[in-house]
């Protein structure tokens, strides 16, 4: 537009819609300088310049440009030029009243709007951007009022009716939205954009078995609708079924792959049956999208802390802060991952302004406190745990600091006093009873320490944490037994959290039931299928009893690649190699076990055979001596003899 408008110029140089139209185009190209001008020309030439309809644009335009150029009085004198050159021009109208908006000239603002309404009534536009203006005004009642009169005055416009829901959804009033969609729906039953809209009302109000209904009934009509696949999959969420909902979202992110809100959900699903890979893909795919999507950003922080992902956690928080910089809880998770990658300062920057933005943040005072903790100013660290506990009594995270704080200063009686003291204030925290417990332990009080444990599960059967302790204690007491009982009613109340899974394999293992201990890996594997420690000790069972060898050297190098600095998962990909024959690869990564773990005779038995088979003899007959050396009664002992032997060494 900008080249045929200075063709025109070129032939035309006296033609004030040439300039016009050249201004126009170089505004929406960034051109400012060239386009205001442009504007200036177009009005020198005819200052009553109108366009076709008779509309003051030049003047409209350049006000416009000069607002967004800072120059302030000149904007609103041309904006207001505009008008009186043509009183019913209503984007002239729409943009004074907006500039006033923007400077919260809140009476300046309505009046322009009014004047819009005034002069073409039927505008929809004018009526919903003073029902705008009074929403940012903090007048909701007149912005009620404003969309209740548009909905009266234009009838016959669609977008109309659905004014006065869609306001109530957008201001959190879900039961105002869900009764005036009802009322829509009662009215027009077969519409397919009034279904829409009243299944996301059920949804807000959590009429979750009603917005199923109503979503299978659009997808009964349009079986591959995207909204309709995604509002049954929220709703098979919110009723605690996200199995059944991860088909569904599937569906709809097919059906719409750029929707940022059904991969959201799908993540969201994925999180709920414990696929937390699945769940990070899907609410990465979200951001990349929509990037100021807070719900996205907050829930991968969240999932980053959960897995211990420190650049994830860094990263997706200061999103949420560049979108939500009043977010208390974005400062205080993204000083969390700084403290803990050795940025001291950046951490206490973060933490104090979410204590700031935050006073009666205890999480934040906690977290402060623990960097004190980190820089050996104790007594500092003290005080800020205990102004945790002050503001919130049950805060885990300060009682623990205050625990760690004395037992590293050997003065286990002095923590298990505090951590009393506090379970009296708050009797019914299983977080407590479970820090109860473990102090009890380090005291070496276990009987008590038991039962603080019982208390804690009793309190929340889901306190995975009390219960695999409580298995330990009844291991380290001689009643095996007892602990797999335990672990077993953990994994039926936690069915899908992998570490009783973890445990009771290992349980297993140890008794010689190592196809159980299979079973129990594989089942991690479903629930989260790269799981590092599941996959490194089903690969080893596979590769000592006969397993598929393809599957054994990918477990373990699933295992190896999450797990790097792991001297186990290098000695099972080792292992995996010496099966395949690939000697010279088992020796690289068994050599690499032995040096991070020399002390281990299994490592150093692994590592002499296959020396072994490279005919590296002498080397060989060292990891054999050594392993023998380092476990003299190792059920290995006669295999190592025997190797030995075949090396041609007395053993």
């Amino acid at each position: 537009m900008e080249d045929s408008a200075s063709e025109w110029i070129k032939y035309a140089p006296s033609a004030p819609q040439a300039y016009l139209l050249r201004g126009v185009a170089r505004m929406q190209t960034g051109h400012a300088a060239g386009a205001e001008q442009d504007l200036r020309k177009a009005i020198e030439l005819d200052p009553r310049n109108t366009d076709a309809e008779g509309k003051a644009v030049p003047y409209l335009a350049l006000g416009l440009l000069q607002e967004k150029a800072g120059k302030l009085p000149a904007a609103e004198q041309n904006l207001q030029k505009a008008i009186s050159l043509d009183p019913k021009f209503l984007s002239a109208r729409l943009g004074l009243a907006l500039f006033y908006q923007r400077r919260q000239q809140w009476q300046a603002s309505e009046a322009q709007y009014r004047a819009a309404i005034e002069s073409e009534p039927n505008s929809l536009i004018s009526r919903t951007s003073l029902a705008s203006l009074y929403f940012a005004w903090e007048k909701k009642d007149l912005a009620e009022r404003t969309l209740q009169e548009a909905q009266r005055a234009l009838p016959n416009e669609p977008a109309a009716a659905f004014l006065l829901g869609d306001y109530y959804l957008n201001n959190g009033e879900s039961q105002k939205a869900s009764t005036e969609f009802a009322a829509l729906y009662n009215q027009h039953s077969k519409d397919l954009a009034v279904k829409k809209r009243y299944v996301q009302a059920l949804l807000r109000n959590k009429q979750f078995d009603q917005a199923m209904k109503l979503s299978e009934e659009i997808l009964k009509q349009y079986p591959a609708d995207p909204e309709g696949l995604l509002s049954k999959g929220q709703a098979l969420i919110m009723l605690e079924k996200p199995g059944e909902a991860i088909p569904i979202l599937e569906a709809a992110v097919h059906a719409n792959p750029e929707d940022p809100v059904a991969h959201f959900h799908l993540g969201l699903a994925d999180y709920k049956t414990g696929n937390l890979a699945g769940a990070e893909t899907e609410w990465r795919e979200t951001v990349r999208r929509k990037p100021s999507m807070i719900e996205a950003q907050e829930n991968l922080s969240k999932l980053a802390t959960q897995k211990g992902d420190l650049n994830l956690l860094e990263d997706s928080a200061s999103e949420w802060i560049k979108y939500a910089p009043s977010a208390p809880q974005a400062y205080l998770l993204r000083g969390v991952a700084r403290m803990q990658t050795g940025h001291a300062a950046r951490a206490e920057q973060d933490l104090r302004k979410a204590i700031e933005l935050d006073p009666r943040n205890a999480d934040a005072y906690s977290r402060l406190g623990a960097l004190r903790q980190s820089q050996k100013r104790l007594a500092e660290a003290e005080n800020l745990y205990e102004r945790a506990l002050t503001l919130n009594s049950g805060t885990r995270d300060a009682i623990q600091g205050i625990v760690m704080l004395f037992l590293s200063q050997n003065q286990p009686e002095k923590a298990l006093h505090r951590i009393e003291a506090q379970v009296t204030k708050v009797p019914m925290s299983s977080d407590l009873q479970l820090l109860l417990g473990e102090t009890l332990i380090a005291n070496h009080r276990t009987a008590e320490a038991q039962q603080a444990l019982e208390k804690a599960v009793e309190l929340d059967k889901s306190n995975v944490q009390a219960f695999l302790l409580l298995a330990e204690l009844s291991e380290a007491a001689g009643r095996p037994d007892d602990a797999i009982s335990i672990l077993e009613r953990t994994i039926h109340d936690n069915p899908q959290d992998v570490r009783p899974y973890l445990n009771l394999g290992a349980y297993e293992e140890r008794r010689g039931n190592w196809q159980k201990a299979q079973d129990l890996y594989k089942k991690v594997l479903q629930i989260q299928p790269n799981q590092p420690t599941a996959a490194n000790n089903l690969s080893y069972l596979l590769l000592e009893h006969g397993g598929d060898l393809g599957y054994a050297v990918s477990l373990a190098q699933t295992a190896l690649a999450a797990m790097p600095d792991s001297a186990n998962a290098a000695d099972t990909l080792g292992w995996a190699h010496y099966k395949l024959g690939t000697y010279d690869s088992a020796i690289g990564l068994l050599q690499e076990a032995t040096t991070k773990t020399p002390q281990n005779a299994t490592y150093q038995y692994h590592l002499g055979l296959a020396y072994a088979k490279a005919n590296k003899v002498e080397l060989a007959r060292a990891s054999f001596q050594r392993a023998l050396k380092l476990d003299p009664n190792s059920s290995r002992v006669n295999e190592i003899r025997q190797a030995l032997a075949t090396l041609g060494a007395a053993p």
